[in-house]
């Protein structure tokens, strides 16, 4: 039997015709009959499922239970949602701050702590030439020690202040480095490495003087400190603070991202100048 046989008589079988009936129980009359075949059972069950498909389309798109399946949420809605996420943060943080500014206080009014001991409670960062540091007798003796063999040394006539005297500088982001400064092939920061949505840190109190978004290094934001260093925080995803905006130590300012021609991944290219020129960031902070 050759292929065209064989499929003349499949062709046949399927458009075969059978009837389904249904009978009276007790007169055995017959009360509904139906003729269906192969062909036309399948064509119906087709039929069929394409119409549910498009329903099920129709009520997921038409009507809010879209907001409830993965995927469905509007732009709006997922970035209203990461915002709302990044002040509860803030919120946390300041609530933290206010909580160890109280326990200070009330630490001072029952006599348990002292006045002096306290600096600036609302921050753990601050800059002043007043910061008191505990030393040691060990430390003490090694001062003394130093200072009497330098005695002699022609250098301490004319002594230089060290760029970050009395600077106590706040990590900008919990990461890694995985590029350092290098002022030679002009890469005049480090990258750091971190965790996606991380919240970039202002390293030093200051006042925010460029906020904007450049082609190469994306959204960047840049502070100026009293003491004469300008910090830098580039390719971030998002922005919380606007030109003129006074920041502390500590505080969130941006989200880091991955935008600008020249990022390749999630990272913070984070720079520090003083007085118009670079300086090794890895020189001043604990990465």
């Amino acid at each position: 039997m050759d292929k065209k046989t064989k499929f003349k008589q499949f062709w046949q079988k399927m458009r075969l015709k059978y009837k389904f009936s249904f009978f009276n129980e007790g007169t055995l009359e017959e009360v509904w009959s139906i003729k269906l075949s192969h062909l036309s059972t399948l064509i119906g069950l087709g039929v069929f499922s394409i119409l549910v498909f498009i329903l099920t389309s129709l009520i997921i798109i038409k009507t809010p239970i879209r907001n409830y399946l993965p995927g469905y949420l509007p732009v709006e809605v997922r970035e209203e949602i990461i915002q709302n996420a990044l002040r509860t943060d803030s919120i946390e943080q300041i609530i933290s701050t206010q909580a160890l500014y109280l326990s200070n206080i009330q630490g001072i009014l029952n006599g348990t702590m002292s006045i002096d001991s306290i600096h600036k409670v609302d921050s753990m960062a601050r800059m002043g030439d007043q910061f008191d540091i505990v030393t040691s007798d060990k430390e003490k003796n090694f001062i003394a020690s130093f200072e009497a063999e330098e005695k002699y040394n022609l250098t301490v006539l004319t002594p230089q202040k060290p760029l970050a005297e009395g600077v106590f500088f706040f990590k900008p982001v919990k990461g890694v480095i995985s590029s350092e400064y290098d002022k030679k092939i002009k890469h005049y920061g480090v990258d750091l490495v971190a965790a996606k949505n991380e919240h970039i840190l202002s390293t030093l109190d200051g006042t925010v003087i460029f906020t904007g978004d450049d082609p190469d290094y994306g959204q960047t934001i840049q502070i100026q400190h009293t003491n004469g260093f300008v910090s830098i925080y580039k390719h971030n995803n998002h922005l919380f603070k606007k030109v003129g905006d006074t920041v502390i130590a500590g505080e969130a300012i941006a989200v880091i991202g991955n935008t600008g021609e020249l990022s390749t991944g999630p990272h913070l290219h984070f720079e520090l100048w003083y007085n118009g020129r670079s300086v090794n960031p890895a020189e001043y902070i604990a990465f």
